[in-house]
């Protein structure tokens, strides 16, 4: 049986947080030859990637004797020329007795007492005292951290970086950023960051928003930012369940109806003052169930109100309403729950400590139903239905998925984005699949077997009602979604059936007992938070030879993984039709492009400093160069015109004050020249735009909110231009002297919208097109202004969201709009969706946001990029790769940069014509 022994949260993520990474993307794998048949399934051995450490080693027997901490601990220590691993950077988190009387100690890896993000260490020992070996080590360990440990920027700074990740000024002004502790993230020398969740409930964020933030705390940049899923949180705040023991509850048993008014017998708790609540307490670990009574999910965000308490009844027999909100069903499968994983696997409730259990039942939405349910690190919370639904405890499957969530927090703590967000929900639709199957005696054969939630519907068929099903037979290279990292954080429910539909199929081919225990101990004795599904292949492996499966077991395990295309190197046989300048980009923003050359930010290679701007040629000649100097500051944000660049560097200067800069060098080198410093003002610059000797920036007073814009003409300093007051200017463009942006202002109610032309020459404004309907509330009638061929182009967006976007093109003194792609044209984007333009001198490209379709996120639907000349025409697609395209940027002619996120990864890639045939 396992044990578990105390594991605090080791880096403090919630497992239905859902971060977008933008530094930390899964890694690319080698590829792999085909097995021999009488090859053993498990390797003996996996390299690390980006590490100098080993992902995995199997296959030891070697003595370790002594208390199982200590023990790993030793090991690790006497075999450095193997592991590289520093002891010193390891916190033993958790030490696990196995169910054959070993142990797995788990480490957190730490720089200064910092934890790691995602850095875990695993130590496998089999036997007990002087007989212990050990036999598996494996896990991530990042060498060659150099990180500072100390923030250098005021909290109150740091908090207001957090709070500006929300770009909508209305939602920020509700917004508040709870201090979730310091992290070191990984990759290269790796960086010191503050961890906050943002909060806003105000309605201009599109309802309430929650999101993980990063802040760089050496450098004042915020390094990583995402929103989390609709409903989901992130957070474990506020007061927590009290504890039945401290109230003098005593175990009662009783009735309640379930949520079809079918009367069943309850295990309850008898209050001092004679009445009677929903607490089980037959087993080591107390079961409770709340009724928010229709309040709102965001209530109970994290916490447990004050006004609110158990379930109630004056007798021991609960009243209908008990049924109708979900909590007896709720109660119910709690229990069933703790005795699947206590009887069958030997754990000890969700946490592995017996500590409470508790649901709360019937939230809502702002009023409206909430059809769904969610765990938010400490709970269960569960909406009450509505018209179409039951409410959501009535399902078992989902119950048992959500509180598997639980385990998973106390075990692999998986993160909840990319791969390793596709397992951690794999890993919760399996054991809610097999909680329920278990329970109700059902077949493995049965056609509802493997579908999860097919009972939440009042309505419909159960294929039909299901969210998802386990044997869907998807594939890594025939259907993995190449979403990028902001659409399901990285596709982690999209894809999550690839590796679940890997599990099910071993549970169709082992016993169930066996595939259960199996699955199990990979959880949580060798995953580590941030394993992508290879890593899972691994871990399942390595967890059956612990177990002992025979090779013919091993090689079904193996098989049903294969089956799902979850193989080392699947990534490389998705027939991409780009060609790759930079794999794995850890870029922030688009790619800056001109006349033959990019220039973006990335990871430093070499892995000895802050991240930093490189350039390269954009046909792929020759390696990257550097462009930034090694100042401890990160540098990005670039433009550059194909000769020179510039950019920000944001960071702490040589005498330790913050502040941001706006700088500038040729692309071939040479010195560094320094356009505007906001050390020691409110004043701080953004947007970068440069043509020639003509550079252009914009800066905003952080105390005011006044944004402006600042000009370097022919190499002189840069002066502020005097522009109309109380107008918000975005979107900066420059060439050939002149100088375009978007401009908006307040005209009564509303917003006007306008797409500017300012000739420097002239120094005045030449042209001024305004939207032809207001933007309304929000400004977003006219956005992605670009100068080109001769012409300022930019997106427009109708008031009327069922109508389409136009790109329009307008002449530089004024004189008139012609329209590239009209809204009425079928090619156009919907309105209401973002969508950006890049262009040379002879190509339009467009792309941006896509809306979901009604039955739900493909791979064609995902956001893809189209082009058509300058002067009009029929769009045509720039790539057929199948998965997300983002962030594009043109070079010359009909030649094209952007993000690709098809291979479950970014890479920055080209193509220089658009594609036929797609």
């Amino acid at each position: 049986m396992h044990h578990r022994t105390s594991r605090p949260k080791a880096l403090g993520l919630g497992l239905t947080t859902f971060l977008a990474l933008a530094l930390v993307a899964p890694p690319a794998l080698a590829a792999a030859s085909a097995p021999a048949a009488d090859a053993d399934p498990v390797p003996g051995l996996v390299a690390g990637e980006d590490t100098a450490t080993p992902q995995l080693v199997t296959g030891l027997a070697e003595a370790a004797p002594g208390n199982p901490a200590d023990a790993a601990r030793a090991h690790l220590a006497a075999h450095r020329d193997r592991y590289r691993v520093d002891p010193g950077q390891l916190t033993a988190i958790a030490t696990d007795r196995t169910d054959d009387g070993g142990h797995t100690v788990r480490f957190q890896q730490d720089r200064g007492g910092i934890p790691v993000l995602g850095a875990q260490y695993l130590v496998h020992l089999t036997g007990d005292g002087a007989q212990q070996r050990v036999e598996s080590v494996g896990g991530k360990y990042f060498t060659g951290l150099t990180a500072p440990t100390r923030p250098t920027i005021p909290a109150e700074t740091l908090r207001n970086l957090a709070l500006s990740s929300i770009e909508d000024e209305h939602a920020r002004a509700g917004a508040s950023a709870e201090d979730r502790g310091l992290v070191i993230l990984p990759g290269g020398t790796g960086q010191l960051a503050q961890h906050f969740t943002v909060h806003s409930t105000t309605p201009a964020a599109g309802g309430r928003l929650v999101r993980e933030v990063y802040v760089d705390a050496t450098v004042g940049a915020i390094a990583l930012a995402g929103a989390a899923a609709p409903y989901t949180v992130g957070a474990d705040t506020g007061t927590g369940p009290t504890t039945p023991s401290d109230t003098g509850i005593e175990p009662a048993t009783g009735t309640a109806p379930d949520a079809f008014g079918h009367s069943t017998k309850v295990n309850i708790g008898r209050l001092p003052d004679g009445s009677y609540q929903l607490t089980d307490l037959t087993r080591p670990a107390a079961i409770t169930t709340y009724d928010a009574a229709g309040r709102d999910w965001g209530d109970f965000q994290g916490r447990i109100p004050a006004d609110s308490h158990p379930v109630r009844s004056p007798s021991p027999d609960f009243p209908a309403a008990t049924g109708s909100s979900g909590a007896t069903d709720a109660q119910l499968d709690a229990a069933i729950v703790y005795d699947f994983y206590h009887d069958r696997l030997g754990r000890n409730g969700l946490d592995g400590k017996d500590g409470p259990i508790t649901s709360v039942v019937d939230v809502t939405d702002g009023g409206d139903p909430f059809p769904n349910a969610y765990w938010d690190g400490q709970k269960m919370v569960y909406g009450g239905g509505g018209p179409q639904y039951n409410p959501f405890s009535v399902a078992l499957d989902v119950a048992g998925h959500e509180m598997t969530h639980g385990v998973i927090q106390h075990t692999a703590n998986l993160v909840g984005f990319g791969q390793a967000g596709a397992m951690n929900e794999a890993l919760a639709d399996y054991f809610g699949n097999a909680i329920e199957v278990t329970a109700r005696g059902m077949s493995m054969n049965d056609p509802k077997a493997a579908l999860l939630g097919e009972s939440r519907c009042r309505t419909g068929t159960p294929e039909a009602c299901a969210q998802r099903r386990l044997d869907d037979h998807r594939t890594t290279v025939n259907d993995y979604l190449g979403a990028g990292i902001g659409l399901d954080s990285g596709g982690a429910h999209l894809n999550s059936t690839i590796f679940s539909g890997a599990l099910w199929d071993i549970r169709r081919t082992l016993d169930p007992l066996t595939a259960d225990r199996l699955v199990y101990r990979a959880l949580a004795d060798y995953l580590t938070p941030m394993d992508d599904f290879v890593d899972g292949r691994n871990a399942v492996l390595a967890a059956g030879r612990a177990l002992h499966l025979s090779r013919a077991q091993l090689r079904a395990v193996a098989g049903a993984f294969d089956a799902h295309g979850i193989q080392a190197g699947w990534q490389h046989r998705l027939g991409m039709d780009s060609r790759t300048l930079l794999s794995d980009a850890s870029a922030p923003s688009a790619p800056a492009v001109a006349d033959g050359h990019w220039v973006m930010a990335d990871a430093d290679p070499t892995g000895k400093a802050q991240p930093a701007l490189y350039t390269g040629s954009t046909t792929g000649r020759g390696a990257p160069t550097r462009l930034s100097p090694d100042d401890g500051r990160v540098h990005g944000w670039a433009a550059t015109d194909g000769t020179s660049a510039a950019w920000l560097a944001v960071g702490t200067d040589a005498q330790g004050r913050w502040g941001m800069e706006v700088l500038t060098r040729s692309l071939a080198g040479g010195p560094i020249r320094s356009l505007f410093n906001s050390t020691g003002t409110t004043r701080e610059p953004g947007e970068v735009a440069i043509s020639g000797n003509d550079i252009a920036f914009k800066v905003t007073d952080s105390a005011t909110g006044r944004t402006r814009i600042h000009l370097s003409h022919g190499g002189g300093p840069a002066v502020e231009l005097p522009l109309s007051d109380g107008h918000r200017m975005s979107g900066l463009t420059l060439k050939d002297g002149n100088l375009g942006w978007t401009e908006s202002w307040a005209s009564g109610q509303d917003y006007v919208d306008a797409a500017t032309v300012y000739s420097i020459p002239a120094g005045k404004v030449t042209a001024q097109y305004v939207a032809d309907a207001p933007g309304g509330s929000s400004p977003d009638a006219i956005t992605s202004t670009l100068l080109a061929g001769g012409r300022l182009l930019w997106v427009e967006t109708p008031g009327d969201r069922t109508k389409r976007s136009s790109v329009r093109s307008g002449a530089l003194d004024g004189s008139g709009v012609t329209d590239v792609l009209p809204g009425t044209s079928p090619d156009a984007p919907p309105a209401g969706t973002a969508v950006t333009i890049t262009a040379s001198d002879l190509a339009v490209t467009y792309g941006g946001e896509s809306r979901k379709p009604a039955d739900g996120w493909t791979n064609a639907a995902l956001p893809k990029l189209w082009q058509l000349p300058i002067t009009g025409g029929t769009p045509e697609r720039v790539s057929c790769n199948r998965g997300g395209q983002y962030q594009a940027a043109a070079d010359q002619g009909t030649r094209v940069l952007w993000l690709d996120a098809t291979p479950g990864r970014t890479d920055l890639v080209t193509r220089d014509r658009p594609a036929a045939g797609c």
